[in-house]
This record gives C-alpha cells, sequence and structure tokens, in this order.
C-alpha cells in the first residue's frame, strides 16, 4: 500500500512537472517574442526601453525648441500681401493704378502705389510699422492693408 501511494505521488509530482516545464516553456517564448533573441531578462529589456523614451523626450524638445524659432522667423517675413487696383484720376479708365501692401504678421512693412495718369506715372512707398504708417495713407493704400491682414 506505501508502494502504490508512493508511485502515485511521484507519478503525481512527475505530471506537475512537466505541466510547469510546459508553462515555463510558453512563458519563455513570449518573453523571446517581446526581447529578440538576445540574453537580456525582462528588467533590462525595461531599462532600456526607458532610456529610448529619454532620448525621444530630448528630441522632442528639441524639436520644440527648432519649431518656436522657425515660427518667430515666419512671423518676422513678408507674409500677407495685397492689391488694389483703382482709377486715381476720374478721366482714366481701365484701373491702371494699384496700391500693395506687403506685410508680415506684426502688420509692419510696407504699401507700394503706382499711380497712373494719361502722360505720367509715380511710384510712392510709405512703411508701416505694426499698423502705423509714418506718412498718412490714401484710402486705397488702406484697403490694400486691410485686405492683406484678412487673409
Amino acid at each position: 500500500m506505501i508502494a502504490v501511494a508512493a508511485a502515485s505521488a511521484s507519478s503525481l509530482a512527475l505530471l506537475l512537472a512537466l505541466a510547469f516545464y510546459l508553462k515555463l516553456r510558453r512563458v519563455r517564448q513570449a518573453q523571446t517574442v517581446l526581447l529578440g533573441s538576445g540574453k537580456d531578462d525582462l528588467v533590462d529589456f525595461a531599462v532600456s526601453l526607458q532610456a529610448r523614451i529619454d532620448d525621444l523626450h530630448r528630441a522632442v524638445d528639441e524639436v520644440g525648441v527648432g519649431l518656436s524659432r522657425l515660427d518667430r522667423r515666419i512671423d518676422g517675413c513678408l507674409s500677407h500681401t495685397s492689391i488694389v487696383r483703382y482709377d486715381a484720376y476720374e478721366d482714366a479708365g481701365g484701373h491702371q493704378s494699384a496700391s500693395t501692401a506687403f506685410l508680415d504678421a506684426a502688420r509692419s512693412g510696407i504699401v507700394v502705389s503706382a499711380i497712373q495718369g494719361r502722360d505720367y506715372a509715380r511710384i510712392y512707398v510709405k512703411e508701416l510699422d505694426r499698423g502705423r504708417a509714418t506718412v498718412a495713407l490714401s484710402p486705397e493704400e488702406q484697403e490694400a492693408v486691410e485686405r492683406a491682414m484678412a487673409v
């Protein structure tokens, strides 16, 4: 009776050992899928992941600094333009005169007006600093500024 009990206990222990071996094999296969063929364990893998995440954070910060620098440069570029064509004189036809506004995001830039008469042409350039002109703007020039900033 003792021999039968010992044989059943040993066969039960053998079955449990086989079940644990199969379970461990599945865990190692899953670990190999996650880690690759390297000999690292999960702790080493987690540490390397954290290092990569830290590198990504540094790279994102560098990109953010570069984007803010580009934003400042773009705001200073002439990015808002418009043209207003009109008849400067009643006897002239075909809207031969024009005012053109070239402005940055802060409404700074220039307004160029070309006034066409029958026998002459004049060009005027007026500077704007944050929307304020050093010389008074004509209604057509003011319209060119407003159109440029509406875009």
